[in-house]
């Protein structure tokens, strides 16, 4: 029998649940458990495919191609798990589910409710994700007091008696303000959260206070008193320099063994050794590298979230902290890209979708490639890539049909005929195809070429990586391109998808069709965002000899 843990939050959003579950998922898999996390999102979306990166973050994509929110990025970056659809679940899935069954007549004519039906489907949901593992952990969104969640706490209120009370652990995420004109942290909010909590009908076992200061056992005890807990069940879960500290953290107030002793678990102690190495390499690098990151959500960082933690990972992977310079792709359109870009060692160009801040991706683009200051474009990125090289290389009036229909010359296009390795079936779509349908989502085979910057990085022939886009290289172009010095350095199996470019005479410069950034984990940081570090480390130390050197070396004359 699987053990669940259950985690919620109270009193304000963005407390982060999603690391909290994370970290606690890496904390119990260092005790050897086999564990797997889920996500259940109360909005109606039926994934979050749709939403704005503004709205909702970055939607994560997993390898059989299901969109899921940011957390599930999380969950796979502190754990050894792959998610799945099976992984995340919205209100809107759950409702899709239960009208689709009711229209099969699945339910042989009962009047179709909230209890039991909706209940029932989530708690089938969450027991489609539990089997073979030790502990299934498992976070609700929104916050308490959300009429929205209501169905999903009560689901999680029966399941307690469904599997055992023995089996199931409520933890509880709230906040502990400090109010710094009266000089005091307040439980007030907490103490409110709980009792509403336990209104619905869950006491939780229990809480991560999450705060900016130390929380002395007075107030631990007092917290403790009000929601009805042991004071060791208090803990207090304070700000930390990098998220890959909280698992220590969390190990430090006691949490590992408070679940040992609610599942009646052996108590091993966690090797977290591979954290502490990873947080020493964060906090205490040897070097540093300022990476230029030009896109269009630039206002909202949670809209680059995996983006932002490869770029950390390839910076672990060399040993250096990563200086982010976050700049709107808007900006460089209007004022030129010298004035943001000058002192950028690497310059990335992400993802996205739309004809807005397109040009200024362009511009950036032309910058590194003429100033050879490294470049990693992923996804519409490379597609920029080669829209600029195409202009400004081959002379061609280039763009993509998703920003002009009428172009002169689509070298970025809606393929409408392809093979799909990963359905095994040939896929048919065109513009007036439904918007999720013309969407290449989830991992795709590539085949590299030998004695290319992607080989050297990957250092095998195969890889498989994580796509979410519609619009693909066209073929018509490959030769004109390729004439002048555009290198292709990775194809799907069938040579018909193009997947990387590279170009050759520049230190590194090279566009994914796919996202690594969904499969870089700080303990395997990716090959290519190591890589691209380490080729900006390089031209950094080529420009400035002593970069990276401290002032007692320099004096030695190192």
């Amino acid at each position: 029998m699987s053990k669940y843990i259950f985690v919620t939050g109270g009193v304000v959003s963005a407390l982060g649940k999603g690391i909290a579950a994370a970290a606690t998922g890496a904390l119990l898999e260092a005790k050897g458990l086999k564990v797997t996390l889920q996500k259940l999102d109360p909005y109606i979306n039926v994934d979050p495919g749709t939403l704005s990166p503004f709205q909702h973050g970055e939607v994560f994509v997993t390898d059989d191609g299901a969109e899921t929110d940011l957390d599930l990025g999380h969950y796979e970056r502190f754990t050894s798990i792959r998610t799945s659809q099976t992984n995340n679940y919205t209100t809107g899935k759950i409702y899709f589910n239960v009208i689709t069954k009711e229209r099969q007549g699945d339910y042989l004519g009962e009047t179709v409710q909230v209890v039991p039906h909706i209940t029932d489907e989530i708690k089938n949901a969450i027991k489609s994700a539990s089997n073979g593992y030790d502990v299934v952990i498992v976070e609700i969104g929104g916050t308490i007091g959300d009429i929205e969640s209501l169905p999903f706490l009560e689901a999680i209120r029966q399941f307690r008696y469904d599997v055992g009370r023995e089996n199931v652990l409520y933890i509880h995420l709230t906040l502990i303000p400090y109010i710094k004109s009266a000089g005091e942290i307040k439980t007030k909010p907490t103490q409110h959260s709980v009792k509403e909590f336990r209104e619905i009908g869950i006491q939780p076992d229990i809480l991560l206070c999450r705060t900016e200061r130390h929380l002395p056992s007075e107030i631990k005890k007092k917290i403790a008193i009000h929601c009805n807990l042991d004071i060791d069940a208090v803990i207090s879960a304070r700000d930390v320099e990098t998220i890959y500290e909280v698992p220590i953290m969390l190990h430090n107030e006691g949490l590992d063994h408070l679940i040992d002793k609610k599942f009646n678990l052996d108590g091993k102690e966690p090797d977290l050794s591979i954290w502490e190495d990873i947080v020493r390499k964060i906090k205490e690098p040897e070097h540093e590298v300022n990476i230029a990151i030009v896109g269009k959500y630039t206002g909202l960082k949670d809209s680059y979230k995996s983006l932002y933690e490869a770029l950390t990972h390839g910076g672990i992977a060399n040993d250096a902290r990563v200086n982010f310079q976050w700049i709107d792709s808007e900006e460089i359109r209007v004022n030129g890209p010298e004035r943001y870009l000058n002192e950028a060692d690497g310059i990335l160009v992400p993802g996205g979708f739309g004809y807005r801040g397109i040009e200024g991706k362009v511009n950036a683009i032309q910058y590194a490639r003429e100033k050879k200051i490294p470049f990693f474009g992923i996804c519409l990125g490379m597609q920029c890539a080669v829209i600029e090289f195409a202009r400004n290389i081959c002379g061609l009036s280039a763009n993509s049909t998703e920003f002009d229909i009428s172009t002169q010359d689509p070298v970025i296009y809606l393929m409408e005929r392809w093979y799909d390795f990963r359905k095994g079936r040939v896929e048919i779509r065109s513009e007036s195809s439904q918007m999720g349908g013309t969407m290449r989502l989830g991992a795709y085979p590539c085949i590299l070429e030998e004695g290319t910057n992607a080989f050297r990085a990957y250092g095998i022939k195969e890889i498989s990586e994580r796509h979410r886009h519609r619009y693909e290289f066209n073929n018509a172009y490959r030769e004109i391109l390729t004439r002048h010095g555009l290198k292709i350095s990775g194809l799907s199996p069938d040579g018909e998808l193009v997947e990387i470019i590279e170009i050759e005479a520049h230190p590194w410069f090279l566009g994914c069709q796919f996202h690594p950034e969904f499969k870089s984990r700080p303990t395997d940081p990716h090959p290519l965002f190591r890589a691209f570090i380490g080729a900006s480390l390089s031209e950094k130390r080529s420009l400035f000899p002593y970069a990276g050197i401290d002032s007692e070396q320099k004096g030695k004359g190192i």
